[in-house]
């Protein structure tokens, strides 16, 4: 029996990683409640903002669409600066960003016009975050950095943080402009502070992303298989829009249209459906691990179904002038964006191979940020036809992508 030798000339051993356990994506994620925060933060002052600077239905529906603008590219560029760049500097990038976008809309009571750049930087920096974050957080939550029960769950983390900041940055920033003085200034000082805080817990947070020799092609450069191509398109593709239809009809369309008779709440009650519309998409968390276990594509299923229930409820809020009613509404389409959202990131997480992720997870988002425009598209639209009309129109086009996606699913 012999004995192997030592040899002296042997390279020296890689770095450990980081020891397993939780607090790594933790820390990541509060980059992604940052994000959610700044970006529905103006959605609960758009109210404030037509009655304060006199701005018309179409500029303040045309800022929310501005948002869309900065958002596609920085989510589209995000995915190869994260696989070249990795996870880590690109994010910190995108908060620096989203800093800058606040304080601009800060400035915009003093000179409205610094509203438009505000808010297309707001987008750029969500967007590249969302992408990077997704990834990294997702890449935490995993072996050796993270112990996550499974790939689904790792993926679907980043949701439910960006949901988290969805629901608290409206609600906050509508009761700070209700109840304290220069609302449209001090409502915004909240985002400042927890992306700073954010910063600050995430700054020992370690690089996913493998370092390669200078000159190799980007991981994301490869094309994924054809197969998961293919499925990602009839799969996925045809929900992702309604990601985000369904939450801004609830807080951006239905408070405007039933809110008439609340002299002096109205901010607040914008605040609130941007509350509980997030709100409800973090609560149907469990609902959709359970649905997800019975059929791959029962979340996406009940997700379309409860958008075209609320929708056809927000219609009847909106014929009624019912506020109780377009929060019951909100309410339905809040769940389906829950779970609308889950089924898409597990599904982008499942059908990618590592070397694809960030690309696959950036063209997800972009996908669902489409439905951002949703509330223009409702201003449009009510010049031709009442509201209740385009709401129920609306809930036949999801019924109509819910059977799509049923006959795909049969097909692939």
């Amino acid at each position: 029996m012999t004995t192997p030798s030592l040899r002296t000339d042997a390279p020296a051993a890689a770095p450990a990683p980081p020891a397993a356990g939780p607090r790594h994506w933790l820390r990541a994620g509060w980059l992604m409640t940052a994000s959610g925060w700044s970006a529905n933060q103006f959605s609960a002052l758009l109210g404030a903002y037509r009655s304060d600077l006199g701005l018309t239905d179409t500029t303040t529906t045309g800022l929310f669409a501005v948002y869309v603008l900065g958002l596609i590219p920085g989510l589209l560029l995000a995915g190869p600066a994260a696989d070249r760049r990795g996870r880590r500097p690109v994010t910190f990038a995108a908060l620096t960003v989203s800093l800058l976008a606040t304080c601009l809309l800060m400035a915009g009571p003093s000179a409205a016009w610094l509203l438009w750049p505000g808010r297309f930087l707001t987008g750029l920096g969500a967007g590249t975050l969302l992408t990077a974050g997704s990834v990294w957080i997702k890449e935490l939550s995993a072996a050796p950095y993270g112990t996550a029960p499974s790939p689904g769950a790792a993926a679907r983390r980043s949701g439910l943080f960006l949901s988290a900041g969805f629901a608290s940055g409206g609600l906050a920033a509508a009761c700070i402009a209700e109840w304290a003085p220069h609302p449209m200034v001090l409502a915004y000082l909240p985002h400042l502070v927890l992306a700073t805080a954010a910063a600050l817990g995430a700054a020992r947070t370690p690089e996913t992303a493998a370092h390669r020799p200078a000159g190799t092609p980007a991981p994301s450069t490869e094309p994924a298989p054809a197969s998961s191509t293919r499925a990602f398109r009839r799969l996925v593709v045809p929900m992702a829009p309604w990601v985000f239809v369904a939450p801004t009809i609830a807080f951006a369309v239905l408070p405007g249209l039933v809110d008439a008779h609340l002299d002096g709440w109205r901010t607040v009650y914008a605040g609130l459906a941007t509350a509980v519309t997030p709100g409800t998409g973090i609560l149907v968390a469990p609902l959709a691990r359970r649905l997800a276990a019975r059929h791959r594509m029962a979340t996406a299923l009940c997700g379309l179904a409860a958008i075209a229930a609320g929708l056809l409820l927000g219609a009847l809020a909106v014929a009624r002038t019912d506020p109780a009613l377009a929060l019951l509404a909100a309410v339905l389409l809040g769940g389906g964006y829950g779970l609308c959202v889950a089924y898409g990131l597990t599904e982008v997480a499942a059908l990618t191979p590592p070397r694809a992720l960030a690309r696959r997870t950036a063209r997800f988002w972009a996908l669902c940020y489409l439905g951002f425009c949703a509330p223009y598209l409702v201003t449009l639209l009510t010049g031709v036809w009442s509201p209740s009309a385009v709401l129920t129109g609306g809930a036949v086009l999801a019924l109509l992508t819910l059977a799509a996606l049923v006959r795909n699913g049969a097909r692939t």
